[in-house]
């Protein structure tokens, strides 16, 4: 199969379309051709007059670990062009660093994920190009969580950096296909093009949206370093807005969760015995970990590990955000006075609960809470949301 830019680069077609034009870029570490070239070295050596660049959340370079680690501007060291942060002292384009371009390439590793801030840069470069008539290409590439939809709809007002609009946790589309359905939602008018993927598959195995075995996998973030953390992060990745650790400062970031005062054999018990129905799909091991940075650092964890390959896999069945909802009810029922929940600014979004800015609202939270609420009550709100943006997403899709 042939990524975006990898189509870019073999068309001369499509790099006629960009001749004499100041061409800018919004990349990151994984922002590869087949053969491992980065996009900004493999453009320039086409012949591509690249002007700018941008850097999402974590930089250009992916170096910075956490939220709310910010990323300066600075100039390309090989090239001498500008390299703009749109994770820095500003988080949209600013009119000058729209003036330095005319067309804009996205050529980002997405995870499939409301929350993974790069789909909201896309947004947000939308509607800056709107605003200053400037062009915008997608280098479409891979969801490496699939087609598979869940999770409630961000409810309105809810609205941050890690929700851009009405959709749930895991939207199952692609960058490209995405950015089709923003223009459409939020009315934009704007010259987009999505230079789409060859040979793309997401409902084919084993890689279900990734292509294992073809290409090599690149951490577009730094806890993102393999397949099974792309598929298990629209669950753990609530583990950030609760006291549990996610995994951060081991080797199988937001694959698992625990802390040092839970028994993590009796959480897995109480799951099972809770809601079995939602552990389809994937296997659930007790474990022990000590975060070396982070949450609970240098404490022995008890822990579970979501385990989302080989035979112990399911990709239809998976579903990564009633995994982790469930795991936050059996800790809330063994131990009802637990101090689940973290309170400070996430991702600068004051006076609001973490879980409730990861979730687009406090559905979740209140149905972990409430002692009185089932699987099923939970069920009936995603439900209802996941087949409405099954519906509301369909004119959008470009792989079939």
């Amino acid at each position: 199969m042939k990524f975006g830019i990898d189509r870019l680069l073999s068309e001369p077609e499509l790099q006629a379309a960009l001749k004499e034009r100041r061409v800018a870029l919004v990349a990151h570490p994984a922002s590869v051709t087949a053969d491992l070239t980065h996009s900004i070295d493999a453009l320039i050596a086409a012949g591509v007059t690249i002007s700018a660049a941008f850097g999402p959340q974590h930089g250009m370079k992916g170096d910075l670990q956490d939220n709310m680690m910010e990323s300066p501007d600075e100039t390309d060291p090989v090239h001498g062009f500008p390299v703009f942060s749109l994770y820095g002292e500003v988080r949209r384009p600013t009119g000058p660093m729209m003036g330095t371009f005319d067309v804009v390439l996205i050529d980002l590793q997405d995870l499939g994920c409301r929350i993974y801030t790069f789909i909201t840069t896309l947004l947000y470069v939308l509607e800056a190009a709107a605003e200053h008539g400037k062009e915008v290409w997608v280098l479409d590439r891979p969801n490496p969580a699939g087609r598979p939809v869940e999770g409630t709809t961000l409810v309105p007002g809810w609205e941050s950096f890690v929700g851009a609009g009405p959709m749930p946790m895991r939207h199952g589309m692609t960058l490209g296909e995405l950015g089709h359905w923003f223009i459409d939602h939020f009315k934009l008018d704007v010259a987009y093009r999505v230079i789409e993927m060859e040979g793309y598959h997401p409902d084919a195995g084993p890689g279900f949206g990734w292509p294992l075995g073809e290409r090599a996998w690149i951490n577009p973030s730094p806890n993102a370093p393999n397949l099974s953390m792309a598929r298990a992060y629209p669950g753990t990745v609530m583990v950030e807005g609760a006291t549990l650790s996610e995994g951060r400062g081991t080797t199988r970031p937001l694959e698992l969760f625990g802390a040092p005062d839970i028994d993590a054999r009796a959480v897995i018990a109480e799951m099972r015995a809770l809601a079995p129905q939602w552990l389809d799909g994937c296997t659930l091991r007790d474990m022990w970990f000590e975060p070396t940075f982070h949450k609970h650092v240098g404490q022995l964890c008890s822990g579970v590990q979501i385990h989302v390959e080989g035979p112990h896999y399911d990709h239809a069945a998976f579903q990564p955000w009633r995994v982790q909802a469930l795991g936050f009810k059996a800790i809330r029922r063994l131990y009802p006075d637990y101090d689940l929940w973290r309170d400070f600014p996430y991702e600068y979004a004051f006076g609001k609960l973490p879980i409730d800015v990861i979730n687009g609202g406090p559905a979740l939270r209140e149905w972990v809470d409430d002692a009185a609420a089932a699987p099923g009550d939970l069920d009936a709100i995603a439900g209802r949301d996941e087949a409405a943006w099954i519906a509301a997403r369909e004119p959008f899709l470009l792989y079939r």
